[in-house]
């Protein structure tokens, strides 16, 4: 008597963890096909914003017989022109590099030391309307080169356009979805994952007519002419879109 209820037991058992079992085993593959059951697109957009802001860069450079007069006569000068550059309220103003090295002339395959040159460049930025003026008053204050100028957009410009731009991605990336689900006559559901692939920052525009221009330019009473130009900002967005 015993034994029959026992195996009555084990034998009632047996279905529910064939069950447990099968379901285990089943539900794994539901979950995949599930997520399969998904489209992938990126979208891209873009805005362009003007530039507003002249990136300069230009240095005092010397000639001389002994380093230590050509070290002292850039120092001089290089004072003069950042003393200027801070009355004029510029930003971002940096040293970008101080340089000394000898001068050799060659001849009859001999290598004479004939003297050193000196030189100090430093970085600024300030609006497009005041640079022209700003760059040859420098001249003035004793700046000899002008290395390079580009144009930029303020930094609160930047970032109102890379939100512009992310958002246009994002529209981007939905209609190129309907699309598809419209030509494979696919029923859109939800959005289930959002990744952000960046807002790119501008490229700076960099002038290369109007560097020549200030570079060999006399200073006359007229402010040399800077003229910026537009940057274009790109964002980019991957949508993952259930059917």
């Amino acid at each position: 008597m015993m034994s029959l209820v026992r195996k009555s037991h084990w034998l009632s058992a047996v279905p529910i963890a064939v069950g447990m079992m099968s379901f285990a085993m089943i539900s794994p593959a539901f979950a995949q096909e599930k997520l399969m059951r998904t489209l992938t697109v990126s979208g891209r957009g873009f805005e362009d914003i003007q530039t507003t802001l002249a990136q300069v860069r230009l240095g005092v450079e010397v000639q001389g017989k002994t380093a230590n007069e050509v070290q002292q006569e850039v120092a001089r000068k290089s004072n003069s022109v950042v003393n200027f550059l801070k009355s004029r309220q510029v930003e971002k103003l940096e040293t970008t590099g101080i340089n000394l090295s000898p001068r050799y002339d060659y001849a009859n395959n001999r290598q004479t030391l004939i003297g050193y040159t000196a030189s100090n460049t430093v970085s600024f930025r300030t609006s497009n309307e005041r640079a022209g003026g700003i760059l040859d008053e420098a001249v003035r204050a004793g700046a000899t080169r002008i290395d390079s100028v580009s144009f930029v957009a303020s930094d609160a410009a930047i970032a109102a356009a890379q939100k512009v731009a992310l958002r246009k991605a994002t529209q981007d990336a939905q209609t190129q979805a309907d699309a598809v689900f419209s030509a494979l006559n696919l029923t859109r559901k939800d959005i289930v994952s959002v990744q952000i692939n960046g807002a790119t920052p501008p490229t700076p525009v960099f002038r290369e007519a109007a560097l020549m221009q200030m570079r060999d330019a006399k200073v006359s009473a007229a402010p040399s002419p800077v003229i910026g130009g537009e940057q274009r900002v790109e964002g980019s967005v991957t949508l993952q879109i259930s059917y």
